[in-house]
């Protein structure tokens, strides 16, 4: 099969013969620098080979249709819950520049604790199967011959069932992927020895593949309160890691740091942020730096995304990032759209274009303010790690609090992530190895006493199924309903070009996004917006973005649709915000009647940040006013979440649902109030449901309480929550 760029790409062709397929390479590939590149009139001094069909910038008109591709190795994040659909996005990403499709959007692969076979859909799109794995790296393979460059495909290789993805990871040419244990431990409580353990196993088995390994130390950087001052703490994790992983055989240079800038705009970014990245350049040399925007300070504002994104490659360049990850706004407003990931590379290659040759002509300062600062920082992660040797070693130091949220080193503000050693997910389940213990197995970790004569252990049992693939077992999709089979009958008009519907996410989907410009305060463009949405036909019409230009003269907002009239404004209904109970009276009403909460994350979903700020008292949540929560976590079975309120006695539950695609958020919550009718205690418990798609008026017709959408603070929940039981 070939790939013609003025053809779609065949999806039945990548489905056939999958069981038989084998990736044409393995590993990691770093683009391949070259002195004194031409094109056009110019020059270059740090661009690597050109692509032989590529998308240039819109500018490139002007200069003969030149497409420089820069040194670092440019990121895209894909996976809308469709496989079949992702490919054709990897194939647009490569087009214009993209070399390392990171496929660990919306669900994250570190959250399983097991390794499922199945179906894709509403789990997030994250290649959890072998089948959507080894489509995808077969299309990729199709792609990488097109465009004339490697295609690095890369995953998570975390949580429980770590080393078993990983195993397959390495089967299936999966190039490169997210590994370290103290993500695990410090942000999943996943039991720390356990952690380690897999993670050594893991590790192994990526270095046998060649497979670059990007840590998790930014995940601290993007949740702190206060990010700029946890930088101390960011160098140690990545300490641990990196030296952990040399001691399992990855090779220094697939070993990549994963760098998050702790400010953005209106931060003064570039002085808090820079010395940062000076000071891990300095520590770690000779291991790989790898770029990524901080998503905390991430809105629905593609313009303010785009500017932090610039910043934050400027000190990519100065500083000598080896890849540079391109997060998008679709971060901030989950609304899935191929556009931004197209328009986040193509930023990253017109930035690094127009900085080529920049530290040729000027250098970073050995004295001043930033040397200071870097010094500092370096003095401050040496003690902080001296202190966790002293304290008895990693474990301890997680155990006591090490890892902070908001102090500089030594500062610490009682704000720790304290686990215990034997404490988390799956504590006890590590078991010491018999002093004769053998398996067949290539790659392994840890001592393996094998015969004399052996070489390999695979030896015994004629090679395992790294060395011989045909040995592997390959599971299709096993949901009748939910395959990719049905779903492209469902929509093969428009993969086969029949016909023609508008896309953001899935072919066939039908959704355009539309800015308009409407002269009112923000609740009444939002009205309005919508409005215009239903008078043009359009079902489920959202906002997905607003920007309020002055909050009497206009309100720029975005939503799927496309309309050319214009509306009566005093015929809109216009949800204007209720004032609210002052925290005193909440206080004094829960004083006198106390109430009690059930919280959590449902169904598949794991994003439990907005619900832990509605409920913590750290973030302002509902506990401030003396509300008494009990919070069951993240993916919480439907069934239990009613169970649970019921054996607490509860007088409401509070239902986290962030992802939606294909309505599944308002489906579970439907699911939700059918299942506490059915357990006679519907009239009893308030139903609360909140998420950033979650709008009040769609909630309430799934028959529960109410729904809150993105932006939502505590003080909103505590103030229903005490009102509907005084009506009651």
């Amino acid at each position: 099969m070939d790939l013609r760029k003025d053809e779609k790409i065949d999806i039945d062709e990548i489905l056939k013969d999958l069981a038989s397929y084998r990736p044409k390479r393995y590993g990691w590939h770093w683009r391949e620098k070259a002195e004194g590149i031409r094109m056009g009139p110019f020059e270059y001094r740090e661009m690597t080979k050109p692509l032989e069909n590529s998308v240039p910038l819109p500018s490139s008109k002007y200069f003969g249709g030149i497409d420089p591709q820069c040194g670092p190795v440019i990121t895209t994040e894909i996976a809308s819950g469709r496989f079949e659909d992702d490919i054709r996005r990897m194939r647009m990403a490569a087009w214009h520049g993209a070399d390392h499709i990171m496929v660990i959007r919306t669900a994250g692969q570190s959250h399983y604790d097991g390794l499922i076979e199945g179906t894709p859909q509403g789990i997030g799109g994250i290649p959890i199967t072998r089948k959507q794995v080894r489509a995808q790296r077969k299309a990729l393979d199709l792609i990488e011959e097109e465009v004339g460059r490697e295609i690095n495909y890369h995953s998570y290789v975390s949580g429980v069932a770590g080393p078993e993805i990983a195993v397959m990871f390495a089967e299936e040419g999966v190039n490169g992927a997210h590994q370290d244990p103290q993500y695990n431990v410090l942000y999943r409580n996943i039991n720390m020895v356990r952690s380690f353990v897999d993670a050594g196993e893991a590790k192994c088995i990526m270095a046998y593949a060649g497979m670059a390994q990007i840590d998790g130390a930014h995940n601290a950087n993007a949740t702190a309160r206060e990010a700029w001052k946890v930088l101390p703490e960011l160098i140690v994790q990545h300490a641990i890691n990196s030296v952990y992983s040399l001691k399992a055989g990855i090779s220094k240079e697939n070993i990549c740091l994963s760098t998050v800038p702790p400010t953005a705009p209106p931060a003064p970014c570039m002085r808090l942020d820079l010395p940062y990245a000076v000071a891990l350049r300095e520590l770690f040399s000779g291991f790989r730096m790898r770029a990524q925007q901080n998503t905390k300070y991430m809105e629905s504002d593609t313009r303010e995304a785009t500017v932090t994104h610039v910043l934050n490659l400027l000190i990519s360049e100065l500083t000598g990032t080896d890849i540079q990850s391109t997060i998008t706004p679709d971060e901030g407003r989950n609304v899935p759209w191929s556009y931004n990931n197209i328009a986040a590379v193509s930023t990253a290659k017109q930035v690094f274009a127009g900085l080529d040759g920049l530290m040729d002509m000027i250098c970073l300062k050995d004295t001043g303010d930033l040397r200071e600062k870097v010094r500092e920082i370096k003095e401050r992660a040496v003690l902080f790690m001296e202190e966790i040797i002293e304290a008895g070693g990693y474990f301890k130091a997680v155990e006591n609090g090490f890892f902070v949220d908001s102090g500089y080193y030594p500062e610490r503000n009682g704000d720790g992530i304290a686990r215990r050693i034997d404490g988390g997910v799956a504590a006890g389940t590590v078991y010491k190895r018999d002093d004769d213990y053998m398996a067949p197995v290539t790659a392994h970790f840890g001592n393996n006493q094998l015969p004399e004569g052996t070489l390999r252990p695979s030896d015994l049992i004629g090679g395992s199924t790294f060395e011989r693939h045909e040995k592997i077992a390959y599971i299709d999709e096993l949901d009748p309903e939910d395959n990719v089979t049905v779903r492209l009958n469902d929509s093969r008009q428009y993969f086969s070009r029949e016909h023609i519907m508008p896309e953001a996410e899935w072919a066939g989907d039908g959704v355009v996004l539309q800015t308009m410009m409407l002269p009112f305060d923000e609740e009444t463009a939002k009205a309005a917006a919508l409005e215009i949405g239903r008078k043009q036909g359009l079902k489920d019409v959202e906002v997905v973005h607003t920007l309020v230009m002055q909050p009497a003269e206009g309100t720029l907002v975005e939503i799927r649709g496309r309309v050319a009239f214009d509306l009566d404004a005093a015929s809109l209904e216009i949800m204007r915000k209720p004032e609210l109970l002052s925290e005193e009276e909440i206080r004094k009403e829960i004083s006198e009647r106390p109430m009690r909460i059930i919280g959590g994350t449902l169904g598949e979903d794991e994003h439990s940040v907005g619900l832990r700020e509605i409920i913590d008292i750290k973030h302002g949540g509902i506990e401030k006013y003396g509300i008494e929560c009990i919070y069951l976590g993240t993916s919480v079975p439907v069934e239990k979440m009613i169970d649970a309120a019921v054996e607490a006695d509860a007088d409401a539950v509070l239902a986290s649902v962030i992802i939606s695609h294909d309505g599944i958020h308002y489906r579970n919550l439907k699911k939700l109030c059918d299942t506490a009718i059915e357990k006679g205690v519907r009239e009893k418990l308030i139903i609360i449901g909140g998420g950033t798609q979650i709008s009040d008026k769609q909630a309430m017709l799934t028959g529960i309480d109410a729904g809150f959408g993105r932006g939502t603070k505590g003080i909103q929940v505590a103030d229903f929550l005490v009102r509907n039981r005084l009506e009651k």
